[in-house]
C-alpha cells in the first residue's frame, strides 16, 4: 500500500468501517505516471453513517481525510466516495463504478 492510501486508511478508521475499500485509480488519468496518488475510489461501510444523509456522510469523510486533499496541500485531487450503512451494504451487489475524468479516462 501507497503513503498516502496508508495515511487515507488510517483517517478512516475513526469511523470503525465494517468494510474498506480503497483503490488508486490514478493510472485511469490524465498525467498518470508511475507511483501517482491523486485519484482514488473509496467504499466504506460504517454504522456512523445511520440517519445521515449522503451529503452529511461525505462530510464527515471529508473532515477526516481533510490533511491529504489538494485544497489543503495534500496530494489528492479526486476522491469517488461509496458511504453505506451495513444494512444499506448487505443490498449491494458490488461497488459502483467511477466516472470518467473530463473526458480524458485512460482506460477508454
Amino acid at each position: 500500500m501507497t503513503t498516502t492510501a496508508n495515511a487515507l486508511k488510517q483517517a478512516l478508521q475513526e469511523l470503525s468501517p465494517q468494510y474498506m475499500d480503497l483503490v488508486n485509480e490514478s493510472m485511469n488519468h490524465a498525467g498518470y505516471f508511475e507511483g501517482k496518488e491523486s485519484h482514488f475510489k473509496l467504499t466504506i461501510v460504517s454504522a456512523a453513517f445511520t440517519d445521515k444523509r449522503l451529503v452529511a456522510r461525505h462530510q464527515l469523510v471529508y473532515d477526516l481525510v481533510a490533511q491529504e486533499l489538494t485544497s489543503n496541500g495534500g496530494q489528492v485531487h479526486a476522491l469517488a466516495i461509496h458511504a453505506y450503512t451495513p444494512d444499506e451494504w448487505q443490498a449491494q451487489v458490488r461497488s459502483p463504478d467511477s466516472p470518467l475524468c473530463a473526458g480524458q479516462n485512460k482506460a477508454l
